[in-house]
């Protein structure tokens, strides 16, 4: 596995802990009542559910599967899979962050943006090494 996939695969199962263990803390309010604000962290929870775990494998494995190269590189120029790495967890730390301490709308746009770059950086990655099946 190349080491670009490790790293999203790694991030995948750190946000699946923090975020399961958030859903955990939020499921034990609802029968102990810890504390009214602990539902703040639903936001969060979700983020690092979805956008953490969910995207990172996903971006992480399909780095690693698709077909590689002949010539050069065996995965090309891997700069926009490493961009979306980077874009993807700012987007993601400043969408869970603003969420759950009420930033402005515009750093949560912010975010948003960044994760949509994230997906187009990889994508423009990705695109090249989809070929169609010769045969």
């Amino acid at each position: 596995m190349p080491r670009l996939s490790q790293w999203y695969v790694r991030a995948a199962l750190i946000y699946l802990l923090v975020g399961f263990s958030l859903g955990a803390l939020m499921l034990s309010n609802k029968g102990l009542n810890l504390h009214p604000l602990l539902w703040r962290l639903l936001p969060v929870h979700i983020e690092l559910v979805l956008s953490g775990w969910i995207l990172h494998l996903a971006l992480g494995v399909a780095f690693w599967i698709l077909p590689r190269f002949w010539e050069g590189p065996p995965r090309g120029n891997e700069l926009g899979a490493q961009l979306a790495f980077v874009l993807l967890n700012l987007g993601l730390w400043l969408v869970a962050l603003g969420s759950a301490l009420g930033w402005s709308a515009g750093l949560l746009l912010v975010g948003r943006l960044s994760q949509a770059a994230a997906v187009l950086a990889f994508a423009a990655h990705a695109w090249p090494r989809i070929v169609p099946r010769q045969g």
